[in-house]
């Protein structure tokens, strides 16, 4: 019997025998797959862009310079070159009414899907880009207290934003935050676990008092704080750059335990692979973190600004749509 997908969602992150492996359409095509997504962020008040995610400028204040390639570009300056007072710190306003405008439409275009709303960019990448990347690295050790009341600030922000979600009926909140280089971590470990882990804990405990899971999107290669994710309650991991983790280490520590949301490497096989090479590598990813209770969520997103051919999109969405979860 086909469940509704939201349940089929659910069953993949509980390790409760969804009947396939869910998916999720990242960037078009979401009718197709078993999540959709909501944004949350908005642009600058007044800008005439109600709903929708202005790359070039966000309500946090922070300006993105486009590449004109389809990328989201990178920051112009910070926002605050340097750490402000406390009471000087710029909170944007919840602007419910505008925040929600699409929910409707939205609600009526899921039908039984997954919803999930996004914070979009979030903690320290929001600080990052208030602040420029060298300044944020120097503010951990140089000047803590305003470190953490500007980061405390953003975070507090982001959970009225998961009130919000909770209001309007949403079932997941989705956290977008890269710790990973190509190489590494960022940070040392033990300074990511003393400054954010706490932090982080305390915003998926409020998440899951709402009835929310937590989805948290990395970047690069951050397998050495996976483990600390699973421990304070991230319900999906999204290894977004699968080429550059040991997902077999991960699969040792983690595999049955944790629900990943996985794409084909959008800087590899996704891109300069053959389908049958997709096809084997969802196969591989999946062997490795999913298991035959669940635990995983194949990922598809276009990326033609990398390269990605329609037929290697095709590709994804079919490698993923062959995989089995229950036995």
């Amino acid at each position: 019997m086909t469940v509704p997908r939201q349940k089929l969602v659910e069953q993949a992150i509980r390790f409760a025998s969804p009947e396939r492996v869910p998916i999720v359409f990242w960037n078009r095509d979401q009718e197709q797959g078993d999540i959709m997504l909501y944004h949350l962020a908005l642009g600058a008040p007044d800008d005439g862009t109600p709903n929708s995610w202005n790359w070039t400028e966000n309500e946090w204040g922070y300006r993105l310079e486009s590449l004109g390639d389809g990328t989201m570009g990178h920051p112009v300056a910070p926002f605050y070159p340097e750490l402000p007072e406390p009471e000087a710190i710029r909170v944007p306003r919840l602007r419910e009414a505008e925040r929600i405008s699409a929910v409707p439409a939205f609600l009526q275009a899921c039908g039984d899907r997954y919803r999930l709303a996004s914070l979009d960019l979030s903690g320290f990448t929001v600080y990052t880009l208030l602040r420029g990347f060298e300044n944020s690295m120097q503010d951990f050790l140089l000047n803590p207290e305003g470190f953490a009341a500007l980061m405390d600030q953003i975070l507090a922000f982001e959970c009225e934003l998961m009130r919000l979600a909770a209001r309007h009926g949403f079932h997941g909140i989705h956290f977008a935050d890269d710790w990973g280089t190509q190489t590494g971590l960022m940070i040392s470990p033990d300074l990511w676990r003393r400054l954010f882990k706490p932090r982080y804990a305390r915003q998926f405990a409020l998440a899951h008092q709402l009835g929310l899971h937590t989805w948290f999107h990395c970047c690069g290669k951050f397998d050495l704080i996976m483990d600390d994710f699973h421990e304070i309650g991230a319900d999906v991991i999204n290894i977004s750059q699968p080429n550059v983790v040991d997902v077999a280490r991960v699969s040792c520590r983690l595999r049955g335990r944790q629900c990943f949301m996985v794409p084909i490497s959008y800087q590899t096989v996704s891109i300069r692979g053959t389908p049958a090479e997709i096809h084997a590598e969802a196969r591989r990813l999946y062997e490795l973190l999913g298991a035959p209770s669940g635990g995983f969520v194949g990922y598809v997103e276009e990326y033609g600004v990398m390269g990605m051919s329609p037929e290697n999109y095709r590709a994804c969405a079919q490698a993923f749509r062959q995989l089995g979860c229950a036995q």
